[in-house]
């Protein structure tokens, strides 16, 4: 994976980074305790990532890490914290790392608990949707790793229910996402309010001015460390396949089934953008055969787990989901990623297919683009340095020619592994004395393959793709983070990057929505921003317009979601209070 800026074009490798000799966890200086709960895991070497970057952050110096998901982050920190705690010692935040999701801070607050039990590390994960009641009696009850979504820390530390005088290490896991959803400010406030002393390790799949710019602010002198993909060799393909189908959006959901059909996927991840899209194509691929799961912020945390646990165990063939739900899961045997649609921020698409592809397997990254996306697949190539194959959509013929190949390796794995044929050899003698053995053959043929469920597809989809791709020149001048007209930028009351850079007004109709909260509630466009991007399927590139007045706001949002919306902000704090949203009902223009 080649991203859009190397971490620094000057930098010379560093003195301080570590050799590659290192390459078992003992050579890394970790505690006794950590190495035995690596052993009963089942860890037996750290990744390129871990054997780079744990030595640094133990050492205590500031790191500025450009890796994808898959890698093994999660440990390149976590260990180091669990290196620092001292036993018998008081109980009190000692790290802080912030994550996008509150999907994410759960998984990684169950990476360090399991790390570090023998140690009884104390972990809590605090995100909003969450009874904030039961955060704050584990936080006085003690504890020593606090994982938080930017806006919940914000809400803890206006109330002082969050102490950090004692924090020792800052950890930003998936810093672009973070900045994506709208939550710059509140870093920024988070790392104010955390000892200037302390250590700050940043982490991000890509490497925009953006971050390089948050990394200029909070970090002191980082070593600069960037885990690549393997490079391919020449005259081999590369480990993840990508390509796009172009489709016209009433056909979407037939091409995706034709093609999944023809893929046949071992394990896959559909990606949609909202939840009724999530649930509706469940349906769609369920009745075409396919075990397929929901996976979105509608569901609560039983669902879920519930989800990936028939996910991991390979009970379930396709998890569909929105991107928030699905942001920093991790399942090893993915085979397929899918973009229903083609993602706003070529950084999205960046993280999606860094989910396969891992440990030297092979991945498939497919995406489904309607015409009109075809610019927004410029952009991912020109961020990855890549080309995105433009593919014809698989006919009747192609489907029937694939399933007829599934057969014949079905029949042939019979024939050469199967050692209990004799038995059936009764019911062949018999029937080969009214049949032609061909005949019997054929008909036994035909039975496996109707018992494997293979679509009978009639209809055509229509074929709007071409071979060539589009000149890269012809996309010099696209800019896809301009706001919207005007020229004020998306979010127009005081807007945080008042030059609107990295953001992209709603595609579609919008709808106004009423938030019962105001400029004098202290609220601002990223506080708006960042509750609807981290309690929805949106992003911040999906807002509209915000205005604020004394005692609400008003928000622009896609019409398709004004719903979903409500819904999910019924449950969250805006500034630490409960907001009223509903849809707006006058103009106060």
């Amino acid at each position: 994976m080649t991203d859009d800026l190397p971490l620094d074009p000057d930098a010379t490798p560093s003195d301080d980074t570590p050799s590659d000799d290192a390459t078992g966890f003992a050579d890394l200086g970790l505690r006794v305790e950590l190495l035995d709960a690596l052993n009963t895991l089942g860890y037996e070497e750290p990744t390129p990532i871990q054997r780079e970057t744990i030595p640094t952050i133990v050492s205590g110096k500031d790191l500025l890490g450009q890796a994808a998901t898959g890698t093994g982050k999660t440990a390149a920190f976590a260990l180091p914290i669990l290196e620092r705690l001292v036993p018998e010692a008081e109980v009190e935040p000692l790290a802080l790392v912030l994550v996008p999701t509150r999907e994410l801070a759960v998984q990684v607050s169950e990476a360090v608990y399991r790390y570090g039990r023998e140690l009884d590390a104390q972990v809590l994960p605090i995100y909003g949707g969450q009874p904030i009641v039961h955060q704050l009696k584990v936080i006085k009850r003690g504890v020593h790793v606090v994982v938080a979504t930017p806006g919940r820390a914000v809400d803890h530390i206006n109330r002082g229910t969050l102490p950090l005088d004692a924090v020792e290490l800052v950890v930003l896991d998936e810093a672009d996402e973070m900045l994506d959803m709208g939550f710059a400010e509140d870093i920024d406030a988070i790392l104010d309010a955390c000892p200037p002393d302390r250590q700050t390790v940043l982490f991000s799949a890509t490497m925009p001015p953006r971050i390089a710019a948050l990394a200029k602010r909070h970090l002191k002198d980082p070593v600069r460390i960037q885990v690549d993909r393997e490079a391919v060799a020449a005259g081999e393909s590369p480990r993840v396949r990508q390509s796009a189908y172009l489709v016209a959006r009433n056909h979407k959901a037939a091409a995706l089934g034709r093609i999944l059909d023809v893929e046949s996927p071992g394990s896959a991840i559909v990606f949609c953008k909202t939840r009724g899209e999530v649930d509706e194509l469940t349906e769609t691929l369920n009745g075409r055969g396919y075990r397929a799961e929901a996976l979105h912020g509608g569901m609560n945390q039983e669902q879920r787990d519930r989800v990936m646990g028939r996910l991991r165990s390979q009970t379930a063939d396709l998890l569909v989901a929105t991107d928030v739900a699905a942001r920093g899961l991790d399942v090893d045997h993915l085979t397929h990623v899918v973009n229903y649609d083609v993602p706003s921020a070529p950084e999205s698409y960046v993280h999606r297919i860094g989910r396969v592809g891992r440990a030297g397997r092979e991945g498939v990254a497919i995406t489904l683009a309607e015409p009109r996306q075809r610019r927004l697949l410029g952009n991912i190539e020109r961020l990855t340095g890549q080309t995105i194959g433009i593919e014809k959509i698989p006919t009747v013929a192609d489907l029937r020619a694939r399933q007829m190949e599934l057969t014949l390796d079905q029949v042939r794995e019979a024939l050469e592994g199967d050692d209990q044929l004799d038995r059936f050899r009764a019911v062949v003698d018999a029937l080969a004395d009214e049949f032609e053995l061909v005949d019997v053959a054929l008909a036994a043929v035909k039975l496996v393959h109707e018992a494997s469920g293979a679509t009978e597809d009639v209809e055509e989809i229509p074929d709007i793709a071409t071979r060539e791709k589009p000149s890269r020149d012809k996309h010099k001048g696209d800019k896809w983070d301009k706001g919207p007209k005007g020229g004020k930028g998306k979010h127009q009351d005081k807007p945080w990057d008042k030059k609107g850079k990295g953001q992209r007004g709603p595609q579609g109709p919008t709808s106004r929505l009423y938030v019962g909260a105001g400029r004098g509630d202290g609220v601002r466009p990223q506080d708006l921003v960042g509750a609807i991007a981290g309690e929805t399927h949106l992003r911040g590139n999906d807002i509209g317009a915000i205005r604020i007045f004394d005692r609400f706001a008003l928000v622009e949002v896609p019409t398709d979601s004004v719903d979903r919306v409500i819904d999910a902000m019924a449950a969250t704090t805006i500034r630490g209070k409960k907001a009223a949203v509903r849809r707006d009902r006058g103009d106060h223009d």
